[in-house]
């Protein structure tokens, strides 16, 4: 299992969000848009460190990842969390 992030892992690269700049959407479109695709990348490692597909993690999975990344923020800073917020 992976429990930490590279310091150059992004959610969106820049590509993508020129990308998402340039789309003919709506400010909330662009907004959910690139939340949608920061959401994948979240839940295709979250599904790595369970070692299952994507389309097989459950809601309690994703729950209990983020009880965990959360704990690990508290007890030993944000540095060691998979979230850095």
């Amino acid at each position: 299992m992976v429990s930490s992030q590279q310091p150059s892992t992004q959610f969106l690269t820049l590509e993508e969000s020129a990308k998402v700049d340039a789309a003919l959407l709506s400010s909330p479109e662009k907004f959910l848009t690139r939340l949608t695709i920061s959401s994948l990348r979240l839940l295709k490692h979250i599904a790595q460190e369970y070692d299952v597909a994507v389309e097989n993690l459950t809601a309690q999975q994703i729950i209990d990842w983020f009880e965990k990344d959360g704990k690990i923020r508290r007890e030993q800073g944000v540095e060691a969390a998979y979230l850095k917020w």
